[in-house]
């Protein structure tokens, strides 16, 4: 079973490694006619610190992600650790 402490560690490296990442063309769709660029993600918060609670109550933490690009950020086969 992953630890609270480990899944935050994990969260915060992913997010952090694509702060600031352009997607390439061909993981979006066709951009809409009279656009031009690309989309490129972008996280305000790259970390966030639970602090600590008491085994078995759930937490939860909405992460922005935001696009700073200029066409359609498509975002797909989300999973959870």
């Amino acid at each position: 079973m992953i630890t609270k402490r480990m899944l935050v560690l994990f969260i915060a490296i992913a997010l952090c490694a694509g702060s600031t990442v352009p997607l390439s063309a061909s993981d979006q769709p066709a951009p809409r006619p009279g656009s031009v660029g690309s989309p490129a993600v972008f996280f305000p918060d790259k970390v966030f610190e639970f602090q600590p609670v008491v085994d078995g109550v759930k937490v939860v933490h909405d992460f922005v992600v935001m696009n700073k690009g200029t066409t359609l950020l498509l975002i797909e086969n989300v999973r959870t650790g």
